[in-house]
């Protein structure tokens, strides 16, 4: 052993013999504390919430997120279903009139806002790409509508998990004494009152 370790360790063990022999000549005052037990009421647990919830929500999304209580989420489903269905009509008119403008093109016609600035490739390219943009909105728009159920579904189920004072997890923070190094983890607490 490093002699700096041995030091540290025959201090430690020298202390701890002089504590213990200290502690044995102190004399030691118990004070009786009272403690008034509190009744905990807990709601009663219905299975069929989480259920009820994603119902709601699917016949008309934001009401789940009314059904638990969670008003504040009502806008952030009504704007991304906004949003989806606003891009979808917009690609979709603008993929109709530059379908309209090809079609007139190919009848013979020259008469178009966009005659001389975009060639036939370059319409039909526009087409494909509106396309393709009404296709990704119905699909996000569809994909926010199920997030709104699940959503509901699963703030519902959470919202019967216990999370009283019996039960805590808690980061935690200790110091090494001998190396100064700080560790860290997790305290996991259950106390069961009767």
């Amino acid at each position: 052993m490093k002699p700096k370790f041995l030091f540290l360790f025959l201090t430690f063990l020298l202390a701890g013999n002089w504590l213990s022999a200290q502690s044995d000549s102190l004399e030691v005052k118990q004070n009786k504390v009272k403690i008034k037990k509190e009744e905990v009421v807990l709601e009663e647990y219905d299975p069929l919430a989480p259920s009820k919830a994603a119902f709601y929500s699917a016949v008309l999304p934001g009401l789940g997120q009314a059904y638990t209580k969670k008003y504040w989420k009502i806008p952030l489903v009504y704007a991304g279903l906004g949003a989806g269905v606003y891009f979808y009509i917009d690609n979709n008119n603008k993929y109709h009139e530059i379908r309209d403008i090809y079609k007139r093109r190919l009848a013979g016609y020259e008469d178009d806002k966009y005659q001389g600035i975009f060639t036939n490739q370059n319409l039909i390219d526009g087409q494909r790409e509106y396309q393709r943009n009404k296709e990704i909105s119905l699909l996000f728009t569809i994909g926010w509508y199920i997030i709104n159920i699940i959503d509901a579904n699963v703030t519902a189920h959470l919202q019967q998990f216990n999370v009283g004072e019996n039960l805590s997890l808690r980061p935690q923070m200790q110091y090494d004494e001998i190396s100064g190094n700080p560790n860290f983890g997790l305290s996991l607490n259950f106390n069961i009152s009767k």
